[in-house]
């Protein structure tokens, strides 16, 4: 195989997602949490809003570390400190202990081995494979859905939950570890090389006019986005009054995962900025009309067109900066514009349950997230022509053969 350490760095990102899709288990611990120690539903949010709040952060400081040490060095740290998080979750039964535990520390953890993955796979493949490749390696983090609930929810109920917390804790470092030894640091072979002064440090790339629209674009998808996503079960609920809301969950896993290969291909074809225009029309269009479905099936088509489209950022909007911004801090400059999605990712969800919880519906919160993806398509237009102003000015020249 020609580019064998490229598909090993490949599989290693995606299996390295996959486990740090924990984060996606705390909703099990948080349920057996109020049921064991009697915490309210506010109390065992916390926890999670902390591990958001700090997976976002921790992106920035975490591209840089990687630029320079690596992703093998630096995607291990994540996941020692995401399993450590874990470990120490198992000693605490207080909110602010948790919050320490898995909030600061597994939230962390996470943040930086999921700065480091990407970068560290990428430099293996060519320019126009640069979407899907992404795609693939953070389709590992919406897969973990489908596995990491049923497996929490397993281990507690067979171990205790205090327990679960140490099994994975352990089982995390010693998986990631293991994986992030495929990693190795490519030199002196990019087939590439910009020669317009195309590497822009982020001090830079904050004041440009794409980045700031990518940002508010970044923000208002996962604004929008995860305002429903994040009470899809509490919407059947509503909605058909049956109890389907897990089945939904994990169904919609698949589309929010595939979102991100299948977008990133289309975005290597295509554009960026044709893709984004593409992806927020559709889940505006959703959620114009998410309100009338009224069967099972139809909610699943609505639910899946906008976890397809909510999970086709994590593809396109990388891609995106290191076209504009370049390869060589694109770490850094990821992690900041990764901080749109951490603003989403706390304000979404408890917005839309204030707006169901004062109306008894999410028919307004549905129009709420409509009118950020219309907006977001709007500005799509927009940043399509500075996309095609940069490519123009960008020119590249072969400098050897790919690995």
């Amino acid at each position: 195989m020609k580019n064998i350490h490229g598909f090993k760095a490949l599989a290693a990102g995606f299996l390295i997602n996959m486990t740090f899709g924990v984060l996606y288990s705390w909703s099990i611990f948080a349920y057996n949490l109020t049921e064991t120690l009697h915490w309210t539903k506010t109390q065992a949010s916390l926890p999670y809003t902390t591990a958001i709040m700090l997976f976002a952060v921790m992106m920035i400081p975490a591209g840089k570390l990687q630029a320079k040490y690596g992703g093998k060095t630096i995607a291990s740290i994540g996941g020692i400190l995401t399993g450590l998080g874990l470990i120490l979750s198992s000693l605490f039964q207080s909110t602010l202990g948790m919050c320490i535990s898995f909030g600061i520390l597994s939230g962390s953890g996470i943040g930086i081995g999921y700065a480091a993955v990407t970068p560290a796979v990428v430099q293996w493949f060519p320019e126009n494979k640069k979407g899907v490749i992404t795609g693939i390696v953070v389709s590992g983090f919406g897969l973990s859905t489908i596995y990491m609930a049923p497996l929490t929810n397993w281990m507690i109920n067979r171990f205790g939950i205090f327990s679960a917390f140490r099994i994975l804790g352990i089982s995390l470092i010693l998986l990631v570890v293991s994986l992030s030894q495929w990693f190795a640091q490519r030199e002196g072979v990019l087939k590439t090389r910009e020669i317009t002064g195309n590497e822009v440090p982020w001090q830079k790339m904050v004041r440009t006019k794409e980045f700031i629209l990518l940002w508010i674009m970044f923000a208002s998808g996962a604004l929008g986005g995860l305002m429903i996503i994040g009470h899809l079960s509490k919407i059947v609920s509503l909605q058909l009054g049956k109890n389907l809301g897990f089945t939904l969950v994990a169904l919609t896993a698949i589309s929010n995962a595939g979102g991100r290969p299948v977008s990133g291909m289309l975005s290597d074809k295509i554009g960026r900025a044709k893709t984004m225009l593409l992806l927020s029309a559709s889940q505006g269009l959703i959620f114009l009309i998410m309100n009338r479905f009224d069967s099972f099936y139809a909610l699943l088509f609505g639910a899946a067109v906008i976890t397809f489209t909510y999970g086709s950022s994590f593809s396109v909007y990388p891609s995106a900066i290191s076209d504009l911004f370049g390869k060589k801090n694109f770490g850094v400059n990821y992690g900041i514009l990764f901080s749109a999605w951490g603003f989403g990712g706390v304000a979404g969800p408890i917005l839309a349950g204030r707006i169901a919880d004062s109306t008894g519906d999410y028919r307004y919160a549905y129009m709420i997230a409509a009118a950020l993806s219309i907006s977001s398509a709007v500005i799509a237009i927009l940043y399509s022509k500075l996309e095609e102003k940069q490519r123009m000015n960008c020119r590249c020249i072969p400098e050897s053969e790919s690995a």
